[in-house]
């Protein structure tokens, strides 16, 4: 009469091959694959076959390993680096991420334990005991106040109250947003250089109403020169920069 035999039931052949690595005593780096495989044949062949789903990811595994033990035997791969190339390494990376995975989920589950364990008690203190109020007596309190003490008191609170006022951004005011058109400020700039012919871009600037009109300044000059109208020059650096326009050169020469 056969004897029943009770296997173990692993979460998949993953699980299955790191309990063999464990059990042998194996270096998950340096994994004995002719062993590994035939230990890994021996369960699946003793496997509840009900469950086509669980035994296909077993035998896929199964033929996995049987690909890699016969790359074993054949004479190793050259990589484009010219190192060796090891038919587990794939596999080995698979064992490790998937253990560590094992070990995050083991973590979880023990403090969902620890957590069932932990009790609190809504509080039960009587109304009466929550409001009560330790008397204050006023005259033992004041009794060595004045008004040096109180002019102290107030001005070291007034010198926090400064202390946490940042000195930029106080200064700042309510930011509203400003209308600027790009072709609004080119046509600005091209009537000021009618009137003006050659001028400074310091002197165009200080002419702004607010930084969005500079920066948008800014920007209608940079198209002006891409378009060929103005053309700027500098003797020296650090020098103010002046602008010209092109048509009057032109007319000049």
């Amino acid at each position: 009469m056969a004897i029943p035999v009770k296997l173990k039931v692993f979460e998949g052949p993953l699980d299955l091959l790191l309990h063999l690595i464990d059990k042998n005593k194996i270096d998950i780096y340096d994994i004995p694959i002719v062993e590994i495989t035939d230990q890994y044949l021996d369960y699946v062949n003793n496997m509840d076959r009900q469950d086509l789903n669980v035994v296909s990811e077993f035998l896929v595994m199964a033929a996995t390993l049987i690909d890699i033990k016969s790359k074993m035997l054949l004479p190793k791969q050259v990589n484009d680096e010219g190192e060796e190339e090891d038919p587990r390494d794939e596999l080995v990376e698979k064992l490790l991420e998937y253990k560590m995975y094992k070990y995050m989920s083991l973590e979880l589950r023990d403090r969902e334990l620890d957590a069932g364990r932990s009790l609190f008690k809504k509080p039960t203190v009587p109304v009466e005991v929550l409001k009560y109020e330790a008397p204050l007596d006023l005259d033992s309190l004041l009794k060595d106040v004045n008004l040096i003490k109180l002019n102290q008191v107030f001005q070291s609170v007034m010198k926090r109250k400064e202390d946490k006022v940042d000195p930029i951004r106080s200064k700042f005011g309510n930011i509203e947003k400003e209308e600027v058109s790009l072709t609004d400020k080119i046509n600005y700039i091209r009537d000021y250089v009618r009137l003006k012919g050659s001028f400074s871009f310091r002197s165009l600037l200080e002419n702004q109403k607010s930084k969005m009109h500079i920066i948008v300044s800014f920007l209608a000059i940079l198209e002006m020169m891409k378009t060929g109208e103005i053309t700027i020059s500098q003797e020296n650096i650090f020098d103010d920069i002046i602008i010209e326009s092109n048509s009057l050169m032109a007319a000049n020469q």
